[in-house]
């Protein structure tokens, strides 16, 4: 009840009752998590409870940039109709007064289990700044959740020697048959990123275990956000480094998202890795999440925004969204990532082009649009060049194109408005896949959401997210081939 919470809090939960309702409906995305008010980040407290998904997130209500760190809550029943729940947790205790960080969820003996990482940030008597990151927990019922007097329950004198006490964040719980366990990102001795596991029998007293993997400067510094679980027949070890350097078209420059694949002894705790590649290609991904659902989908979140080139429009009161929920698969030896299956349930007004001859710039009857999924098949891989221009008018763009030739993908969105020197395209390796007959096909999933892009390459192999937020008026879609390309073209509306 709010009698009972903090000052803070409750602050917080009346300005959102207000703010949420100024914001037109016309200004957030149809289908993705967007931000109440003011600023999120990070995706946190992705879990299952009572029968509900509950999607936490980092949060600064006040603005629409960073600032000190809540937990903004929202549910769901089918990952894409979402509704906004209070504030659920404010920096209001002295062990969180810096900011409550980024954690992850848990049901557990009917409550609902918070593990996040709370920050001391104070300045002492000597004038010595005194800055720590610690974790802690919260328990309650799926709206209002208290702090645990034993908090903080981990601190950082627990780590191996050397390890960062002020880089020690970013805690993901899960339980296995013999307790709960913790794995949450460090900075170790060299300077950059370990991910250290933790074991608890109640939730509340935590011992160190090992440290699951290091970076060795070899994959960025500090190690955000990560996430430990198995998919198929490996173990997959999900982080977000920082200050990475552009390797190939593999990983770019600044913050990045990346599987490491490998074995997982459960009797000695040893993660062997096995190969390490990027979680997604576009331009704008970070701090992804997973959950585990009652009918075995291992389901990914993601933060669709960048640090270093937040785009958002001044005249917009929010800023920050989530990527649609992917299931995640096993196939090839490699991470496949699909939109959740529910997002089919809304679609609409299908427009289906069979065989198609593209030459040159082509517009279709009745495919145009913001918010929709485009399918295409690209056969006849005999072009250069082959592009998709969307949120397209005679002043705006945003496209997609193929280079046959490099087996390259490419997002660019230089003329999508961007007002700002931001970086505007990536490129990823996308070679052609063999269909039932055994002939070369480029496949694309493409999902348009007002404001973003997610592109799913061959049934899921590879992703890109991206945003660009060009005015709604421009809503053209032009298929453009240099040579001669065929292609099958399925498009769907959807009623959210």
């Amino acid at each position: 009840m709010e009698h009972s919470i903090s000052p803070q809090l409750l602050k917080v939960r009346r300005m959102e009752r207000k703010q949420i309702h100024d914001i037109p409906k016309e200004e957030r995305p149809a289908y993705h998590v967007s931000a109440p008010t003011g600023w999120i980040n990070d995706p946190n407290g992705f879990s299952i409870f009572q029968e509900q998904c509950h999607l936490f997130f980092q949060y600064h209500p006040f603005s629409k940039k960073w600032g000190p760190m809540h937990w903004g809550h929202c549910t769901s029943k089918d990952f894409i109709k979402w509704e906004y729940l209070p504030c659920a947790l404010a920096p209001d205790k002295s062990y969180d007064e810096g900011g409550c960080y980024s954690g992850s969820a848990i049901e557990a003996n009917g409550e609902h289990v918070l593990i996040y990482t709370g920050v001391i940030d104070r300045y002492l008597d000597d004038g010595f700044h005194y800055y720590r990151q610690v974790q802690c927990i919260a328990k309650g019922d799926g709206i209002d959740y208290r702090k645990n007097e034993q908090n903080p329950v981990i601190t950082g004198e627990s780590a191996p020697a050397g390890s960062s006490l002020e880089d020690f964040r970013d805690p993901k719980v899960w339980k296995e048959e013999d307790g709960y366990y913790l794995a949450a990102g460090s900075r170790s001795e060299d300077g950059s990123g370990q991910i250290l596991l933790y074991r608890s029998q109640n939730l509340d007293q935590w011992e160190y275990v090992t440290v699951l993997d290091q970076s060795r400067n070899q994959y960025g510094k500090m190690w955000e956000c990560p996430d430990f679980f198995p998919l198929g027949d490996k173990q997959i070890l999900m982080v977000s480094p920082q200050d990475m350097r552009a390797f190939g078209l593999e990983f770019h420059n600044g913050n990045n998202s990346i599987f490491l694949y490998g074995q997982y002894d459960k009797q000695s705790h040893q993660f062997q890795r096995e190969k390490v590649a990027s979680v997604d290609y576009g331009l704008d991904f970070y701090a992804p999440q997973t959950l585990l659902t009652k009918d075995g989908r291992r389901i990914l979140i993601g933060w669709m925004q960048s640090w270093d080139a937040n785009i958002t429009p001044v005249s917009f009161q929010w800023s920050g969204m989530m990527t649609i929920p992917r299931e995640l698969t096993l196939e090839h030896g490699r991470i496949y990532q699909r939109p959740v299956k529910e997002l089919e349930n809304y679609r609409t007004d299908m427009v289906r082009y069979d065989h198609l001859q593209i030459t040159g710039a082509t517009a279709l009857d009745n495919i145009q649009g913001r918010v929709l999924e485009l399918l295409l098949e690209i056969t006849g891989l005999e072009f250069e060049h082959f592009q998709i221009r969307f949120a397209r008018n005679h002043e705006y763009e945003t496209f997609l194109q193929y280079n046959r030739k490099k087996e390259c993908l490419t997002i660019d969105r230089t003329h999508s408005g961007i007002d700002r020197d931001v970086v505007c395209r990536r490129k990823m390796e996308l070679a052609p896949m063999e269909d039932e007959n055994g002939k070369k096909v480029l496949k694309l999933r493409i999902l348009l959401d007002k404001y973003s892009v997610e592109v799913f390459a061959n049934d899921g192999e590879k992703v890109m997210s991206s945003l660009f937020y060009t005015p709604l008026e421009a809503d053209g879609i032009v298929f453009d081939c240099d040579q001669t390309a065929w292609v099958n073209i399925i498009k769907y509306s959807f009623e959210i």
